[in-house]
This record gives structure tokens, C-alpha cells and sequence, in this order.
């Protein structure tokens, strides 16, 4: 397995895991474990944005092309509206 498709595959299971985490914490009722899970939570989320910039200065990850402010007001008066 080449470089590029092990970083890329660790994002995509790190991104995975943060969901995962996102759905246990809004889901728990013991605080203890809550801020656990939220501070597990917030490490892989440093973790995945550090890989993320190695992967992009590398050419392994191209990210989506940034929108403008007229699409940003788009899509924020669409989730208002609903």
C-alpha cells in the first residue's frame, strides 16, 4: 500500500470515529464519561487536521474549492428558512 492511500485511509477512519464520538456524547448522560468522550473527541479532531495538512502539502488531499460570500449567505438564508 503506497503512502497516499494509507494517510487518506486513516482520514476517512479518523472522520468516522468522530462521528462516532459526536453521536456518544450528545447520547450520554453521565458527565464523567461525557467529557471523556469529549476530550477523545477533541484529540482525534487535532489529530485529523494535522494529517490533513501533511496529506494537502504532500498532494495526497486536495480540498474542495472555497465558496464565495455570496454562496456562504445562500446556503445560511436556506438553513434559516428551515
Amino acid at each position: 500500500m503506497q503512502e497516499k492511500e494509507m494517510v487518506n485511509d486513516i482520514l476517512s477512519m479518523v472522520n468516522n470515529s468522530m462521528t462516532g464520538y459526536a453521536n456518544v456524547v450528545t447520547q450520554c448522560d453521565n458527565q464523567e464519561l461525557r467529557k471523556t468522550i469529549q476530550q477523545l473527541r477533541d484529540e482525534g479532531e487535532k489529530f485529523q487536521y494535522d494529517l490533513y495538512n501533511i496529506a494537502k502539502q504532500k498532494g495526497y488531499y486536495n480540498p474542495a474549492a472555497q465558496v464565495t460570500q455570496q454562496e456562504r449567505q445562500q446556503v445560511k438564508s436556506q438553513l434559516n428558512q428551515a
